[in-house]
């Protein structure tokens, strides 16, 4: 096999791409599973999840872990406190409830697009997060979602569709929430 300067670009950038999500993706037999950790600092003065952006397969199951304070993984969505969708039209929404140090919280997501999600008590300090499944239009993926029922906070911390397809995974270490 010759090897052209082409194709070991392509290899690089899909290595670099499948590194970044390495510590949030796992295999199983039943197909990916996306950890989201739920954070806070050591004051609890600082809530977020880890990582705030995520790229995934779709059919792939997402699992909240809770190691910290009481939080909640719930989709923007009417039927969830008649917030705002952010979730693509059709797609099921979903609220944990609360969540304690120790509980954990899985949906899988069938529908390609953007879903954002927050944590019912602390979405006005910014903690939400964005999960893009699937191949997107990375400038229409959020057309149509606003800034109706969203705390400034929240809509400074979501990072963009374009940086969370070209990293896979966007962590709030790196600066957003």
């Amino acid at each position: 096999m010759i090897v052209t300067r082409r194709f070991a670009l392509v290899a690089g950038a899909s290595a670099l791409a499948t590194a970044a999500m390495t510590p949030y993706l796992r295999a199983t037999a039943s197909g990916v599973v996306a950890d989201i950790r739920m954070r806070s600092d050591e004051l609890g003065s600082r809530v977020f999840f880890d990582p705030i952006g995520l790229h995934i397969p779709v059919g792939s199951k997402v699992r909240w872990i809770c190691e910290a304070s009481l939080h909640t993984a719930t989709a923007y969505h009417p039927s969830n406190g008649n917030r705002a969708r952010r979730i693509p039209k059709g797609a099921k929404p979903w609220d944990s409830g609360y969540l304690s140090p120790g509980d954990e919280f899985a949906v899988t997501l069938t529908q390609p697009g953007v879903y954002d999600f927050f944590c019912q008590p602390h979405e006005r300090a910014g903690m939400v997060g964005r999960i893009v499944v699937g191949n997107v239009d990375v400038d229409a993926a959020t057309d149509g979602y606003g800034e109706r029922a969203v705390s400034a906070a929240a809509l400074q911390a979501f990072p963009s569709v374009g940086d969370i397809v070209a990293q896979g995974a966007v962590s709030p270490v790196a600066g957003n929430g």
